[in-house]
């Protein structure tokens, strides 16, 4: 399905003005970044990469598309006629997904003509702003976990494409699982799923609902045991089951006292080895605060979905670069006050020392890896964070599909385990590591 009309109008008003005024086929550069951190957190996780490719690889103006425009006179004829063209040509480079980023980090860098690069702006920063935020919170989520599975199960607290990419995302940043089939289907996130309240309801009993569950799903399947009182359903869960029940799963009440009950009944009834799951709107300041208690797994829906109070990035799309009519390359970049940046095309490295982090190295418009004053050189190792994401129109295809995300979820696992302990802090505070730029 194409993806050309996932965009503002203004990306193709611009292009009919830079028709016109003979603009449009400048060399250009434009670079994703964000300004600041959302919800003042100690890093970020880029997330969204291999699904911004496969768009940007969609990105053609279809008949229909073109009838449209032209019915609703969007644009003019001879800007219809470019559309109708339109291939991305140009090159994307920037960080891997499932890369840690701070501020100012080129996340993205998109190279080609004004026009073809700038009509991406919108379907660009849909899918990084959204994926990221969701990556971002589910990061933080899952070091509160402290090496517990979590689950994502916050499907119906998005609409049904954001749901997918949410589930997507989580995964990249660490969850074991989602609720999402599409999910599971697409981007091969593995799923998961037994009962909720309306089945115990169903039936004429909870030991009738739990027989029926057992004789479909085996004895280990997970017991949703807070329908009426949990107590009972748990010595009701254990006969039916037997002492090789998976799992039950609590959704309400005070988790932290009331999954200590749970663990001594489960144990006092011989079903040592039975976990315990919790969800009931958890975030990962209700995940750590739940670090003493025996809870084996966390399914988490709402605070996921939405970024857990951040539900952007915060990435802009910004043009910093072009070349002038001698062909040399010109740095530009935007004044206005709280919104400056920094012109010139940009690569960036992370420092590291003994395989801790210490910074983020960007560097503007030419090669140079000077260390920074104070940090040894011989005692500083540079990692290379902006790899080629797309040459020519054509995607890498180690970022797409279902072994693009094993490969963020992996590269993720790595990046997060760079960073100095600091990092893992859930309050608010300052990023992790300081922006160089040289």
């Amino acid at each position: 399905m194409t993806t050309a009309l996932l965009t503002d109008r203004y990306e193709l008003t611009m292009i009919e003005s830079a028709l016109r005024s003979g603009r449009a086929h400048r060399e250009c550069v434009f670079e994703v970044f964000g300004r600041r951190l959302p919800g003042e957190r100690r890093y970020g996780v880029l997330a969204g990469t291999g699904r911004l490719l496969a768009a940007v690889e969609a990105f053609r103006f279809e008949r229909a598309e073109l009838d449209w425009l032209a019915n609703e006179n969007v644009v003019d004829d001879a800007t219809l006629a470019w559309l109708a063209d339109y291939r991305f040509s140009g090159h994307l480079e920037g960080y891997r997904e499932g890369e840690v980023y701070f501020p100012g980090s080129p996340v993205l860098t998109v190279r080609g003509t004004f026009a073809e690069a700038v009509v991406l702006e919108t379907v660009v920063l849909s899918i990084l702003n959204y994926d990221t935020a969701v990556a971002t919170a589910a990061a933080r989520m899952v070091s509160a976990a402290d090496g517990r599975p979590l689950a994502e199960m916050g499907s119906r607290r998005a609409n049904e494409s954001a749901a997918v990419a949410a589930a997507r995302a989580a995964h990249i940043a660490g969850f074991s699982a989602t609720s999402n089939l599409e999910a599971g289907r697409t981007w091969g996130v593995p799923t998961m799923g037994t009962a909720a309240h309306s089945f115990t309801l169903l039936h004429d009993s909870e030991e009738e609902a739990f027989r029926a569950q057992v004789d479909s799903l085996g004895a280990g399947t997970t017991l949703l045991v807070d329908t009426y009182d949990v107590q009972t359903a748990i010595e009701t869960a254990v006969r039916i089951a037997g002492p090789s029940l998976g799992a039950v799963r609590l959704d309400s009440g005070d988790l932290p006292s009331l999954v200590r009950e749970v663990r001594a009944q489960l144990d006092s009834l011989g079903a040592t080895a039975t976990r315990i799951t919790v969800t009931n709107d958890l975030d990962e300041t209700s995940i750590a605060a739940l670090r003493g208690a025996p809870v084996d797994a966390f399914g988490v829906g709402t605070a996921v979905v939405t970024g857990s109070g951040s539900p952007a990035a915060g990435f802009v799309y910004k043009l910093v670069a072009r070349r002038d009519e001698g062909g040399e390359w010109m740095p530009v970049a935007k004044s206005s006050p709280g919104k400056v940046s920094a012109g010139g095309a940009k690569r960036a490295q992370r420092l590291l020392r003994d395989g801790v982090a210490l910074a983020e190295r960007i560097v503007v418009d030419d090669d140079r890896d000077g260390v920074p004053e104070g940090l040894e050189p011989d005692a500083v190792v540079a990692r290379e964070l902006t790899v080629p994401l797309m040459v020519d129109g054509a995607a890498d295809p180690r970022w797409l599909g279902r072994d693009g995300v094993r490969a963020a979820r992996e590269h993720c696992a790595a990046a997060i385990a760079e960073l100095p302990a600091s990092a893992l802090r859930l309050s608010r505070g300052e990023p992790a590591l300081p922006t160089l730029t040289v």
